[in-house]
């Protein structure tokens, strides 16, 4: 089958197209024909090698998490779905991929309503947010700060907080502005005196703080907080423990993964939850879009659609 892979640690030019051996499902497994694969900044990371302790990475490798398509074959055990269902999930093998294979447990039915480079974009995103909301005990009446607002991860994060009834204050650039309204957050520009920006959004104080930025926010997000690293999480962010903060890797399902990204695709089908893509590539463009996304200032997602050519 079609998948990208690299061979060695290094820039995006280390990634190519390929033929790689064929997968097929183990027990409690489903293999997934690829409409769409989700690009995210963990990707390049470990392309890279910088998250070899967090995700020691077996080479020659493909990379990718996230996929939404069409199951072709099912797994020993598999009642959960069958051949023809259009779903999206988190895959156990590489996403940028003609095929992948992922656990029922990681998987959802994709609602008719929802295109496949929107369904695509949603697992990581979504499951990052609520993991990290979880991990701070974001509650109504609280006020969440969101560095990197305007991503994927931050999109999520700003509706799920509001949606749980939390005041959201949301830093990322002036362009982006307009856009954290429509989501629901109070909007603030990043760099130089972001504190007192902060400070001047919400009088009331920061209760909580998620960085999905990783560009240096943790120590304005100390001082918000009081000087204490206290409910503050990066997932983004490799000098997280020189400020005693907490850094959130993941890894691993949820026993009820699945039935929340149902909960989150529904949404989003329905107009309740905005992850909104920003540009897909064909496959073969894996190491461009790698590239927008390491540069960063991406609102929303970057996908790879394995049927364009």
């Amino acid at each position: 089958m079609e998948a990208i892979v690299y061979e060695e640690f290094g820039g995006p030019e280390v990634l190519r197209r390929a033929q790689v051996e064929d997968v097929h499902p183990g027990p409690g497994q489903i293999r997934v024909a690829v409409r769409a694969a989700g690009v995210n900044p963990v990707d390049h990371k470990i392309r890279n090698g910088w998250m070899e302790a967090a995700f020691p990475t077996p080479l020659p490798a493909t990379p990718g998490s996230e996929f939404a398509g069409v199951v072709d074959e099912t797994g020993a055990g598999v009642t959960e779905f069958a051949a023809g269902d259009e779903v999206l999930g988190r895959s156990a093998t590489g996403a940028y991929a003609a095929y992948v294979l992922a656990d029922v447990g990681a998987v959802a039915p994709k609602p008719e309503g929802l295109g496949w480079a929107e369904a695509a974009a949603l697992p990581v995103a979504t499951l990052t947010a609520a993991r990290v909301l979880d991990e701070l005990a974001v509650a109504a009446g609280e006020t969440l700060l969101v560095h990197g607002a305007s991503g994927a991860v931050g999109s999520a994060a700003v509706q799920l907080a509001a949606a749980r009834g939390a005041t959201v204050v949301g830093t990322a650039s002036p362009a982006n502005h307009d856009y954290l309204r429509v989501l629901g957050a109070i909007p603030v520009a990043y760099g130089a005196g972001q504190v007192d920006r902060v400070r001047e959004a919400a009088p009331q104080g920061v209760d909580a703080v998620l960085d999905a930025a990783g560009k240096g926010a943790l120590a304005d997000s100390v001082e918000l907080r009081g000087g204490t690293a206290d409910r503050i999480v990066t997932i983004a962010d490799p000098d997280a423990a020189h400020y005693g903060v907490a850094f959130s890797a993941g890894g691993g399902s949820r026993p009820d993964e699945g039935r929340r990204l149902a909960e989150y695709a529904e949404a989003a089908a329905a107009g309740g939850l905005r992850i909104p893509v920003e540009r897909a590539f064909a496959l073969r463009e894996a190491a461009r879009a790698q590239e927008l996304s390491e540069a960063g200032h991406v609102r929303g997602k970057l996908v790879l659609l394995p049927g364009e050519h």
